[in-house]
């Protein structure tokens, strides 16, 4: 079975999951007239990393270029969704993500170590967000850079409707509580951490869902 047809096969077993999780927080069903609307999620900076230059390959799947040889590291699927205030799914929304390959180095000529990057890993990928909001992306846990915590950097490009662009992080992780830019959210931290599971050797999983204002 290819990459490709594993990463869809996977992430329709994990996307029941990923909606419940959801649920647990809002109800699915549209919110009332004059009630307050889901929290948005908190925008962060992008980061001096954003590639200058993007490979051919740019899907979801980052854990290889093309048909090359598998990325190094611990492999995370990385399910979500997408909805406004209202909880109402936003479909056709460009999910954009960037991070270091395991070794906390980015595809930048900004970082001085990009020339000992991970040559098989792609360092930045795309997805289009379904109909009912759904998105995944295959990658792997990105490794420590500086002295921050692990991280993936997300944009959020809707049809219609300012972009977002923000950073999502992993719970238990120890560096959250002495980094800067984490500590700046105060309480909104929630709305960003990932909780990966193991799911298999050398594999983990985890969710996160997005809120954007469409008015």
């Amino acid at each position: 079975m290819s990459a490709t047809r594993r990463l869809a096969v996977l992430a329709l077993a994990l996307l029941p999951a990923a909606f419940a999780a959801g649920a647990q927080t809002s109800s699915n069903a549209p919110i009332s007239a004059g009630a307050p609307g889901l929290a948005l999620t908190p925008s962060q900076t992008e980061g001096p990393y954003y590639p200058t230059a993007k490979l051919a390959d740019r899907d979801n799947d980052l854990t290889r270029v093309g048909s090359g040889a598998s990325a190094q590291g611990e492999v995370l699927l990385l399910t979500g969704r997408l909805v406004d205030q209202r909880n109402q799914p936003i479909a056709a929304a460009r999910i954009e993500i960037w991070q270091a390959d395991h070794q906390g180095i980015y595809m930048h000529p900004g970082d001085a170590g990009t020339m000992r990057r991970d040559q098989n890993f792609q360092f930045y990928g795309e997805a289009t967000t379904s109909p009912s909001g759904a998105f995944s992306f295959r990658t792997i846990m990105p490794g420590y850079y500086g002295t921050r915590p692990r991280h993936i950097h997300v944009k959020v490009v809707p049809v219609r409707g300012a972009a977002l662009t923000t950073q999502i992080y992993f719970e238990g992780d120890q560096r959250l509580s002495s980094d800067g830019i984490v500590r700046r959210l105060g309480d909104r931290i929630s709305a960003l951490l990932v909780k990966a599971s193991q799911t298999g050797p050398g594999e983990q999983s985890g969710q996160i869902n997005f809120v954007l204002r469409q008015d």
